[in-house]
């Protein structure tokens, strides 16, 4: 942590946040030296601009900080690896940021990705006072640090048996149960679908489970899609395609990362989380085009194009969900990159069968700097995935609609009563900004944990 919760001392050095507006009355109560010295840094008060101020003695005396806003969940995410190192604290002048906001940004500002190369040098530390905001904000930035850790993980060090791992330990810390079906048990135990897309690969596929709670409390069942490399199985990538497919287990590591979250902060819920984990691989007994799979519901599906893997593995777990009649359930899946042609990559795309939800969470993510999208669960479109031998194809008839017409696919299997959110999120960051590396990364997390709290109050 380069956030520690204490009373600072006076050899922090202090950050004076400010927005432009609040500079332009804060410079003109300054000593004159002060103002001039600003001036020649051109410091104005922009956001992720700073300036450092010289003691006579040559140490940095305190630093002026731009922010867009007091509550901005980036305010000072650029300082950490900008300012030297050593303890800093907020100032006295300028906007009394908030203390959630300062602790997020900063944790996240000092995120870098180490397993295989060191750090170049250490990052500042900022010295809060203690409280509820800061803590809650540690919670999160610790759970967004590991979702982009097993997002950057490459496939050789993360396939299936390490992702349960990861379900594993984070059972471990919370008391949770954990347990995992794997390989040909899948068939035995009703997963033939997860079983179809997993079997080619040497690492056993596996359907990875934990739950915790009381059984008073109102049940929520969390799926998150953990394919751990996707080559596109018999109908195989080209290579620009298949660059980044470590990390379409994004969806299982957010889904993971959101489950720490409730767990670390007691949230009054009944909690289960899926994790479908598999490696779509290429081998003699790889699934084909046109194989037709039966899955857990029932429901048969024909096989139109073998990286159209998501939505089968998804299925199963889906079904298994809704058997324990949640009072909601949220899958989350870097499904298609028809949602990154519709959306780009900020914005993960929803998709709700009750439009208020929608609206509100739509809302939550603009007010929170963590947005999502609302796009339609547009039935009229369900003949497109009807196949002439099979219940249902993984594939549509063409490229049109195709983020809708994977999210039409999996309502097939959730019941219609059951309330039920599925975001299609891309799950990395294809240009740096503060706080935001290249690489993994956390979409949509805040937002849903902010909603899951006001859903679910703690009592």
């Amino acid at each position: 942590m380069t956030v520690e919760l204490a009373a600072p001392d006076g050899t922090c050095v202090p950050i004076h946040v400010v927005d432009r507006a609040s500079f332009a009355s804060c410079a003109a109560a300054l000593e004159p030296p002060v103002r001039r010295w600003l001036d020649t840094l051109a410091f104005e008060g922009a956001p992720d601009t700073h300036a450092l101020l010289p003691a006579p003695d040559g140490t940095v005396a305190s630093v002026w900080a731009g922010a867009a806003s007091r509550m901005h969940p980036w305010a000072l995410a650029a300082l950490p690896k900008a300012l030297p190192p050593g303890a800093y604290r907020l100032g006295e002048l300028g906007v009394e940021l908030d203390p959630g906001a300062a602790a997020l940004s900063w944790e996240l500002g000092s995120y870098a990705f180490d397993l295989y190369r060191a750090r170049r040098r250490a990052p500042a530390t900022l010295m809060l006072p203690p409280s509820e905001p800061a803590r809650r904000a540690l919670v999160v930035a610790t759970a967004i640090a590991a979702t982009r850790d097993l997002v950057n993980t490459p496939a050789e060090h993360l396939g299936p048996a390490e992702l349960a791992e990861a379900v594993r330990l984070a059972a471990k810390a919370s008391g949770a149960r954990f347990r995992q079906t794997v390989g040909d048990e899948l068939l035995g135990a009703g997963f033939p679908a997860i079983h179809a897309v997993g079997r080619a690969a040497a690492r056993a596929p596996r359907l990875v489970e934990l739950t915790w709670g009381s059984p008073r409390h109102p049940r929520l069942t969390l799926v998150g899609k953990g394919v751990c490399f996707d080559s596109g199985g018999l109908d195989i990538k080209g290579a620009e395609g298949m660059r980044l497919m470590k990390k379409d287990m994004g969806g299982a590591a957010h889904a993971l990362a959101l489950a720490q979250m409730i767990m670390a902060l007691g949230l009054p819920l009944r909690l289960q989380l899926l994790i479908p984990a598999v490696e779509n691989a290429i081998a003699g007994n790889a699934y084909r085009p046109g194989d037709v799979i039966r899955t857990r519901k029932g429901l048969s599906i024909e096989v139109g194009n073998t990286d159209a893997e998501g939505r089968v593995i998804l299925a199963d777990a889906l079904a298994y969900g809704a058997e324990s009649d949640p009072g909601l359930m949220i899958d989350l899946a870097t499904l298609t990159g028809a949602a990154r042609t519709a959306l780009g990559p900020q914005l993960p795309a929803l998709f709700c069968r009750a439009m208020p939800t929608a609206r509100e969470l739509v809302d939550l993510g603009l007010e929170l700097g963590d947005p999502l999208w609302h796009l339609p669960l547009w039935r009229d479109y369900h003949s497109g995935i009807e196949s002439e031998i099979a219940d249902v194809v993984n594939s549509g008839r063409n490229a049109m609609a195709g983020a809708i017409n994977a999210a039409i696919f999996l309502e097939d299997f959730v019941p219609d009563a059951l309330e039920w959110l599925h975001i299609d999120l891309y799950a990395w960051n294809d240009a740096a900004r503060p706080g935001r590396p290249v690489g993994g990364e956390a979409q949509t997390l805040r937002t849903l944990l902010a909603w899951l709290e006001r859903r679910y109050p703690a009592r």
